[in-house]
């Protein structure tokens, strides 16, 4: 038999009731003390102890036949569990030192867990008192807020500590210090230390560093910070063109990074022609570029790019990429009309610069032939209410709502009720070619196992009398106030001209994880609000700061920054724009299934349109989100693939292709040579690399040598880092 340690909970009840005897006289003493709130008191001890973690019994199945809600995310269901389950044997009225909720945290008796507090903690105390007051659902109030001192910290040295507190606010206007029922958790805990009796946190190692409070449903983020340097860097001289060189610069400066400086004019030509349309610049557009002595070219080069046919054909591409545009069925066999039309009308809304309120608006509130009206394609990407209720999520909100499908969030405020709701409106969506309302629809709650109620995510559920929710949804979802939609495609457009979100990934906003710099993203947002949701004002925005021009050359000084921008971040070329630089740059085009010759990769309508070059280079096929896509170009398969396979070899000196015609028009070795650096890198060879090439030619004395050796150079041209990225 296992022996119970009853002296010393005898012990710890006399401490907090004040009596020696435990039977009906500790009862009646502990209902004279305030009433234990089972929500507001006793869920933060189960999750301050890591009992309603998902590696104990907040998992899906709970542990050792007990199971509570993940985080005490549903505390009636917890109250049951503790109270009711097992015909109320983890509760003793009767002698509350011998409930199981005492004796197995503590260890008196054989516990899984190990002890998660001792007899004189006041855990111990709180829960002997409310068994004591007849273990009671008493809820006085709920909890609306918490707030976290301090939310930043910027340190001047490692191991400092630093006090961390947590003020809860309830409905009844009432608020308390938490601290000591909040869990504090770092993010990474080899850079930041936590100390939970105390609730101090010391970093460890330099940088930006989040730590997430938990209370109840609520998670905060703490941002520490200790400057990189113990230099000081001064930013004073640096340019600021508008408020996101401000947000940025101020930024560099706490964390005591240098900046590297702006990038030559071929290098702004080639990232900003790449970046707005998918393309590498003419050479024709590179020699005026560059010999073009206005100050203001550059400003004059963005309008040009945003204005052209190019920029339209490319973004389409993009947005396509994020609605999952494919014909529908087996490996792209399907529907391919469906497509075709959605594309098409995807194509005309970038082309005419349709706010993306109203493309947003347009494909939700969507219905009639698919074939006919592009739109309603978007209730045939899933098929599904609960896979269109995440795919909603996830593009216009940027939010994993899928994470709250068998428990609430553990990291977000999205609650079951919140992910089935959307979901029930999606159900009354008939999702065959022709998108209509069905007369009954009804997904199930798992927890309730009752038909859900239709719900605007974390807003309301919807009155019993409305018909198609999507109508209250698509008025929530791009209303100016709406806190989830302009942040989410304003990440997505920097994360294009930037090489990384200010939340990464760009789908996964939540508390837990915040931006980079939250502030310039709430100013991003709220600019492209007020300029009419126009996704070619923002891109300008970001083209035209100081930022974006700076030079990917790191300085000794920021050379281990990946997030911060003080250089620019070197992006691989997307599968599409690299299968097309590549097609230019060789002067052959590569032939994409039954497409014409010369189309596009960028202009394709199908992702899965049959291309071993997009195949090599590691497309997407849009299945599923490709924001979280494993594919990669940087695989070994690839790589042998460029060294020796057909991608570039069969085409780098074909009759007709570019190499072969200026070698036929009686060009040099040296003239050709830089003439692949013109369409290729956007730059004359500098000197170092003239000197070389000069070297290496000079000893070859054959008309065929110096062929064999100029294809070689192709080859190295279009496999080298500066020419796979936008740099």
């Amino acid at each position: 038999m296992t022996p119970i340690r009853l002296p010393f909970i005898v012990l710890a009840v006399s401490t907090v009731i004040g009596s020696a005897g435990l039977g009906q006289e500790s009862r009646s003493t502990a209902k004279q003390i305030a009433p234990v709130d089972f929500e507001n008191d006793l869920i933060p001890v189960f999750t301050r102890f890591g009992c309603n973690a998902g590696a104990c019994h907040g998992s899906a199945i709970g542990r050792g036949g007990f199971k509570l809600s993940l985080f005490g995310g549903n505390p009636r269901a917890d109250f049951d569990a503790v109270v009711r389950q097992v015909e109320g044997s983890r509760i003793n009225l009767a002698r509350p030192e011998q409930s199981l909720v005492i004796l197995k945290p503590t260890e008196s008796i054989t516990h899984g867990g190990g002890e998660r507090f001792d007899l004189d903690h006041d855990s111990t105390k709180l829960l002997l008192a409310w068994i004591g007051q007849g273990a009671r659902l008493v809820s006085q109030r709920t909890l609306e807020r918490v707030e976290i001192a301090p939310r930043k910290h910027v340190g001047e040295s490692l191991n400092q500590p630093v006090a961390l507190r947590a003020t809860a606010h309830f409905s009844d206007g009432s608020s308390r210090d938490v601290t000591r029922w909040t869990v504090f958790q770092a993010e990474d805990s080899s850079a930041v230390k936590i100390e939970p009796e105390s609730s101090s946190s010391r970093v460890l190692r330099r940088g930006r560093h989040i730590v997430v409070a938990r209370y109840l449903t609520e998670v905060v983020p703490i941002e520490l910070i200790v400057p990189l340097t113990d230099s000081r860097v001064n930013l004073a001289a640096e340019p600021r063109r508008g408020f996101i060189d401000e947000e940025i610069l101020d930024s560099l400066t706490t964390l005591g990074l240098p900046v590297s400086p702006i990038t030559d004019d071929a290098t702004y030509l080639r990232r900003l022609t790449l970046d707005l349309t998918g393309r590498l610049p003419t050479i024709a557009r590179v020699q005026a570029f560059l010999t073009d002595t206005n100050v203001k070219k550059r400003k004059v080069l963005v309008n040009e790019l945003l204005g052209c046919e190019a920029f339209s054909e490319y973004w389409t591409l993009q947005l396509a990429t994020l609605l999952r545009i494919r014909p529908q069925g087996r490996r792209g066999e399907g529907d391919s009309q469906g497509a075709a039309t959605y594309h098409e009308w995807l194509a005309g809304q970038v082309r005419a610069g349709v706010g993306y309120d109203r493309l947003a608006r347009s494909v939700i509130l969507a219905s009639g032939d698919s074939h006919e009206n592009g739109p309603a394609n978007f209730y045939r990407t899933t098929g599904d209410p609960r896979k269109q209720a995440e795919f909603m999520s996830e593009l216009f909100m940027g939010s994993r709502l899928r994470c709250a499908n068998c428990h609430n969030h553990p990291l977000d405020r999205w609650t079951q009720d919140d992910y089935h709701g959307l979901a029930a409106i999606f159900a009354r969506i008939e999702t065959g070619r022709v998108i209509a309302l069905k007369p009954v629809g009804r997904v199930i709650h798992p927890r309730t196992l009752e038909t859900a109620i239709p719900r605007i995510p974390g807003d309301q559920f919807l009155s019993s009398k409305v018909v198609d929710g999507r109508d209250e949804l698509a008025k929530w979802l791009t209303g100016p106030a709406n806190p989830y939609f302009a942040k989410a495609i304003v990440n997505r457009l920097w994360q294009r001209m930037m090489g990384r979100g200010l939340v990464e990934p760009a789908d996964d906003f939540r508390a837990t994880n915040p931006a980079t710099h939250p502030v310039l993203l709430e100013k991003l947002a709220a600019d492209f609000v007020k300029n009419g949701y126009k996704l070619r004002h923002t891109l300008r925005l970001i083209a035209a700061s100081a930022v974006y021009a700076r030079s990917a050359n790191a300085t000794p000084g920021n050379q281990a920054d990946d997030r911060f921008y003080s250089h620019a971040i070197r992006q691989r070329l997307e599968a599409e724009v690299l299968a097309d630089a590549m097609s230019d740059v060789l002067g052959v085009a590569d032939k994409y299934g039954d497409e014409p010759t010369g189309t596009r990769a960028v202009a394709l309508v199908n992702p899965k349109t049959t291309s071993l070059a997009l195949d090599i280079l590691g497309r997407c096929g849009r299945d599923e989100s490709c924001e979280s896509s494993t594919t990669s170009a940087d695989g070994l398969p690839q790589k042998l693939h460029l060294f020796n396979g057909p991608l570039i070899n069969a085409r780098i000196g074909v009759p007709g292709s570019r190499l072969s015609k200026l070698i036929s028009d009686g060009k040099s070795p040296t003239e050709i040579v830089s003439q692949f650096y013109l369409v290729a890198l956007s730059r004359h060879p500098n000197d170092r690399e003239t000197r070389h090439w000069k070297k290496q030619l000079d000893v070859i004395t054959t008309v065929d040598g110096k062929r064999e050796f100029l294809e070689d150079f192709v080859w190295g041209l279009l496999t080298c880092r500066e020419f796979v990225t936008n740099h």
